[in-house]
């Protein structure tokens, strides 16, 4: 048996294995879309899931093996983000997590009514039905279903609502104390020869910290518990389906985290290239300096601030439109193939509907993740600016006071 043979047979296995009966009189057509969807994607998908868990990992043990660079601590911050946000609001975040995990029900809720909807109110000859000893005829259920309907569709909207609110607080709470943190370590040294850029620093650079506090844990639960319910609905529906959905995701792993990482170095440049302008402005008031030799290094910044936040908003929209673009193709897969099961009676024409309305929720969660992991990275870089900056002026400090005691 040739090599070619035995991955036709794989297929089949692979088929018969999500209950799909997979023959010589399939259409031609849908033999490249159950090869796409039931190999080929879901290899490279544990392939790339394999890479980034065993990166992840040595990433974490390299973290851990490291010893600190700066050995003297900042009075009241963590090394990391992720340990100041828990220092300071671990009651809060345990509350926002149970309010998370509350919603997945609510969600599955409002996918499968959708779908008894179709199939059991609207497609159906068997009424009257009996539902909790009433006889029920068809206006009638179908207008229990959409009050139903309506019912869940409230409480998935009340339960965001507390949950967005909730975070708030907790976001608003923590920027005011990492706000007062970064102010007393500020004033414990007056010596500093990086005054001038403390105000920035509170104004701008703490703020994606703070709204990030409330995020750290409760986003990617609940976004992450939203597309593990949308994705075991699809499953439930139909098995192909389901797999159909994660198609693009390999593609998306892998292309998105590396442009991200080019959107973060940016950033970066961004950052120093704001605290250097602050440097030369203080400079001039300190100086008086109103000739042109002053002119010129801001304009400079200025137009390196330009250049930069360009570069940045290019790759930050081209992002944008990759991931549009990798999004839209899976519903080609599910008008194509799905509606062939329904044609050939594998899934009923409420299911196909449901699973549409399912994946249009399904990339929202999707994004979102994504927008996490951006998020996440550009605060990490914030954090790891803050720091460096007052761990440098605690140096400073330390060496000038050594030096006022020599003799």
């Amino acid at each position: 048996m040739s090599l070619l043979d035995r991955y036709h047979l794989l297929v089949h296995d692979v088929a018969a294995a999500f209950g799909y009966d997979y023959n010589d009189v399939t259409p031609d057509w849908v033999h490249p879309f159950i090869h796409l969807i039931l190999v080929l994607a879901p290899a490279l998908l544990i392939t790339v899931g394999s890479y980034l868990a065993i990166r992840g990992i040595l990433k974490l043990w390299k973290y851990r093996s490291t010893p600190a660079i700066h050995p003297e601590p900042i009075r009241g911050l963590e090394g990391s983000l992720f340990s100041t946000v828990l220092r300071y609001s671990r009651r809060q975040q345990a509350l926002m997590i149970v309010v998370s995990l509350i919603a997945m029900p609510i969600l599955y809720l409002t996918l499968e009514l959708p779908k008894q909807i179709v199939n059991n109110a609207l497609d159906s000859d068997r009424f009257p039905i009996v539902v909790l000893g009433r006889d029920l005829d068809q206006v009638v259920f179908l207008i229990l279903l959409c009050g139903l309907y309506l019912l869940a569709i409230i409480l998935n909207g009340l339960n965001k609502y507390g949950l967005n609110v909730f975070k708030g607080y907790v976001a608003e709470r923590f920027l005011r104390r990492f706000r007062l943190l970064v102010y007393r370590q500020w004033r414990s040294d007056p010596d500093s020869g990086n005054q001038s850029e403390i105000v920035p620093i509170l104004a701008q650079e703490v703020e994606p910290i703070g709204g990030f506090a409330a995020d750290v844990l409760t986003l990617p639960i609940l976004q992450g518990g939203t597309l593990l319910t949308i994705l075991f609905f699809m499953f439930v529906q139909d098995p192909v389906l389901g797999a159909a959905a994660l198609t693009v995701l390999p593609i998306q792993l892998v292309l998105l985290p590396k442009l991200q990482r080019r959107v973060n170095a940016l950033s970066r440049t961004r950052i120093k290239e704001v605290r250097q302008l602050g440097r030369q402005l203080s400079d001039q008031l300190r100086q008086r300096q109103v000739n042109s030799a002053g002119l010129l290094p801001v304009s400079a910044s200025f137009r390196e601030l330009e250049h930069v936040r360009r570069k940045i908003f290019r790759l930050k929209f081209f992002i944008k439109a990759l991931n549009n673009f990798l999004t839209a193709l899976t519903p080609f897969l599910f008008y194509s193939l799905g509606g062939y099961f329904v044609i050939e009676g594998r899934i009923t024409l409420g299911a196909l509907v449901a699973v549409l309305a399912a994946h249009k929720d399904f990339s929202a969660p999707l994004k979102e993740l994504f927008s996490y992991y951006q998020t996440l990275e550009d605060t990490r870089i914030r954090y790891q600016e803050i720091t460096t900056f007052f761990t440098g002026s605690i140096q400073r400090s330390g060496k000038a006071r050594a030096d006022d005691h020599k003799p």
